[in-house]
């Protein structure tokens, strides 16, 4: 994104040919499910997206999990946002004719003596979550040496769906413009936005990583990082669990499994690489009993931020102007819900919850945008 942004010009009205309620940049899953609960509203909507393959959208597992971490702790408001996540999933995906969620478990084999004693200490007390699986089926099939725990239930979300469904809704609609954004173009002033022929009433940025270079929302403190997954086919591994030790295994689509991923915060390109190809294929060579076969490797990069907390609302200064971004890792979870949040913000006024309010960063954007 271009740093000319034009503020605060004179904007006639006459040069608008269209005047859509909202204008989204972006149509990861931020800016499908935002678009779907404003046309749901009845507001009138158009999305600009320029349809990259590599999107942190498009290469993400997909997988919601309620606990994560090497404390195998519940997530930031995994109950709410899990119930949440299986209701709309399923909703939208009956709107568009296609199934877009399935609930399913997480076989963890512990890598260590230590991450086995740390699961079974968590078996005690997370209860909801946490189970004991049955070793000895797994033998068969896996190397491990220290056990396997259960995760259900979590949710495997086909990303690669619901961005195409929902793209030929808004196609079918007139409601899509298939380019790349130029901020350039963008003036904003006189209580007025004018983007080339579009006047729209509000200008929302769902755009990912292009976020980091918005002139509006550059200061917020964003902490992208670049991730890797590797696609093979897995012909004889089951499909409705996900096998997790150390790296993750994912069904992805037929017998073909999605393999990651990495969090590297110091990246010079976004390119995939060889090193992590190589750490795949020994990891899946010692872990597999079964045969494999390496056909893919994509790398893209997420947006992140240091918080971990998402960026939700309406610019301080330019109130016709928002964000729905920051979601990082999490945003099969944590973007249906806060898209629901926002929509219903824009629509009716309710708020948005405090810790994901773009607001609390209110000084740092009142700094300088240009």
């Amino acid at each position: 994104m271009s740093e000319g942004l034009n503020i605060n010009p004179s904007i006639s009205p006459s040069l608008a040919e269209a005047e859509p309620d909202f204008l989204i940049i972006g149509q990861g899953i931020c800016g499908t499910f935002l678009s779907h609960y404003l046309i749901k509203a009845g507001k009138s909507v158009v999305v600009i997206d320029d349809n990259k393959p590599f999107s942190a959208s498009k290469v993400a597992s997909g997988v919601i999990n309620p606990v994560t971490g090497r404390r195998i702790v519940r997530t930031w408001m995994i109950e709410d946002l899990l119930p949440f996540a299986l209701q709309e999933y399923t909703a939208l995906g009956k709107q568009l004719g296609v199934s877009l969620v399935k609930e399913c478990s997480v076989l963890d084999f512990h890598p260590s003596l230590q991450m086995k004693d740390a699961f079974e200490k968590r078996l005690e007390e997370e209860k909801e979550y946490l189970h004991k699986a049955n070793e000895l089926h797994w033998q068969q099939t896996f190397n491990f040496h220290f056990g396997v725990g259960e995760i259900n239930r979590c949710l495997l979300i086909d990303i690669d769906a619901l961005l195409t469904k929902w793209r030929e809704q808004l196609q079918f609609q007139n409601a899509l413009i298939e380019e790349t954004f130029s901020s350039e173009e963008l003036s904003i002033g006189d209580g007025r936005i004018l983007y080339k022929k579009l006047s729209p009433g509000k200008i929302i940025f769902c755009d990912g990583v292009s976020g980091i270079d918005n002139p509006l929302f550059k200061n917020l403190p964003y902490s992208p990082n670049k991730g890797e997954a590797i696609i093979a086919r897995i012909p004889d591994l089951p499909t409705q669990y996900i096998y997790k030790q150390g790296l993750t295994i994912v069904p992805w689509r037929n017998d073909l499994f999605w393999i990651g991923s990495t969090y590297d915060w110091n990246f010079t390109d976004t390119l995939p690489t060889g090193a992590f190809r190589d750490k795949v294929k020994n990891f899946l060579t010692y872990f597999l009993k079964i045969s494999f076969e390496i056909v893919d490797h994509i790398a893209s990069v997420r947006p992140a931020n240091m918080e971990r907390r998402p960026f939700v609302g309406l610019h301080p200064q330019q109130r016709n102007v928002g964000i729905l971004n920051g979601m990082g890792t999490k945003g099969c979870s944590l973007a249906p819900f806060f898209a629901k949040q926002f929509a219903d913000f824009l629509t009716s006024k309710k708020p948005i919850a405090p810790d994901a309010d773009v607001k609390r960063f209110e000084k740092i954007l009142a700094r300088k945008m240009n």
